[in-house]
């Protein structure tokens, strides 16, 4: 216990030096997200006593919470609910989702001593839940000192962060032992907290929210809208490659070129996972001489584009929807991979990389379900597609079979309230 002290100590030593330092900057224009982050500027009034405080980190982490707040608001109606996020993105999308729905919408401050101090008097919250990942051992270690218990759910941890949980395993051990209860989506990922040292009573595998989200299909009218938004023929045929990082876009294009050589009819559908880089993506469709436009410049000159480039945050998970085929990002590079159950609940087939150890369990399952397909490079990505928009049949059954694959896989919603509802009756 003298070590985490210490640890701790001196994590909150450099966090006042960084902050000290950084003071200046708050007088500047630039400086109002750090205002927020420092809990500068809080709402005049705080929420009711034993409220629920629920953090997500970025936009995956946004919409895994959504399930688990609507069940919370249907079982706990007079508690309040915050809701906090830490990246600019991640709150676009809360918003986007949830103002008016929870009770406060909130920027987590930084892990800075007197930060934390600020938004958990005016809190007050009975628990805290943590959404997959972004462990605060500043906020972890005060809440416990205030005898607020914190629960992680749909846990994972990934290949990159369970060798620096290795590494520094006693650390690791200790700072991760300050969370009360982990709920894991997997057996792997519970495995490889007991190995950094953890207490088997306190790691629980309870499976994946993200099957339970509410999927909604997408009907004829909702279809013709987009169809029409984004300029695209309905006999057209529309590839979706979603979320994708650097390196992979050059592979996307390349294959989409040798492709509408065979099917002149077949629309891309690109969507970085940062927007901001559609330029590069612009600057590449122009040396393979692939007609290109970005989302935000429709309708613009669309008459004959045959890339688009989704540029804006919030409408991938619709437009899966108008896909024959959908490759998810994330899988080409050594970034882990991204959701895949987004395109699979609309019942597309779904294409994903070698590389999706953030979802191994997930990705397994799917390719046994018979409606995903793992692809090695960037000739077999070429060669699966090229047979799937030939057979449509066998590309049609991929996508029930997707469909069919979400669907079972439900329950773990169910399971993570049970925990939760645990821990506000002992409150």
């Amino acid at each position: 216990m003298k070590s985490v002290n210490l640890s701790l100590f001196l994590y909150n030593l450099a966090w006042s030096l960084i902050i000290t330092l950084s003071l200046p900057l708050t007088l500047f224009p630039k400086g109002q997200r750090l205002i927020e982050r420092l809990c500068l500027r809080l709402p005049d009034t705080p929420p009711k006593k034993q409220s629920i405080w629920i953090h997500a980190c970025s936009v995956g982490e946004v919409i895994s919470a959504l399930p688990v707040v609507w069940s919370l608001k249907r079982q706990y109606p007079l508690r309040d609910i915050i809701f906090t996020v830490t990246t600019r993105q991640g709150m676009k999308i809360a918003r986007d989702e949830l103002e008016g729905k929870v009770d406060f919408l909130l920027p987590l401050p930084l892990d800075f001593w007197w930060s934390i101090r600020r938004i958990t008097g005016f809190i007050r919250p009975s628990i805290l839940v943590l959404v997959e990942s972004d462990i605060w051992p500043g906020l972890i270690s005060h809440l416990k000192s205030r005898g607020v218990k914190t629960l992680l759910i749909n846990g994972r941890v990934s290949p990159r962060t369970f060798r620096s949980y290795r590494r520094f395993r006693p650390l690791s051990n200790k700072v991760l032992g300050l969370v009360n209860l982990w709920l894991m989506q997997s057996d792997l990922d519970r495995d490889r907290l007991l190995e950094i040292g953890l207490l088997p009573e306190k790691v629980k595998t309870v499976g994946n929210i993200k099957f339970d989200r509410t999927w909604l299909p997408m009907d004829e009218k909702e279809r013709n809208h987009w169809l029409r938004l984004l300029n695209i023929n309905p006999e057209d045929r529309v590839w979706v490659a979603g979320s994708t990082h650097e390196g992979e876009d050059e592979i996307v294009l390349e294959t989409f070129g040798r492709l509408v050589v065979h099917f002149p009819e077949l629309r891309l559908i690109i969507a970085p996972r940062r927007p901001e880089r559609a330029e590069e993506i612009h600057g590449l469709c122009s040396i393979k001489g692939l007609k290109d436009i970005r989302r935000t410049d429709l309708p613009g000159d669309s008459d004959h584009y045959k890339v688009l480039i989704l540029n804006t945050i919030g409408e991938l998970g619709r437009l899966y929807g108008l896909a024959e085929i959908s490759f998810v990002g994330g899988s080409m590079v050594p970034i882990g991979g991204h959701n895949l159950l987004e395109p699979a609940s609309f019942g597309c087939p779904v294409l994903f990389g070698p590389h999706t150890h953030n979802f191994v369990l997930m990705s397994e399952l799917l390719i046994e379900a018979g409606g995903g397909k793992k692809v090695e490079d960037a000739e077999d990505l070429f060669e699966t597609m090229k047979g799937l928009l030939s057979e449509t049949d066998r590309s049609g059954m991929m996508g029930k079979q997707a469909k069919e694959f979400v669907e079972m896989n439900r329950g773990a919603l169910e399971r993570v309230m049970e925990h939760i509802g645990g821990f506000l009756e002992a409150d």
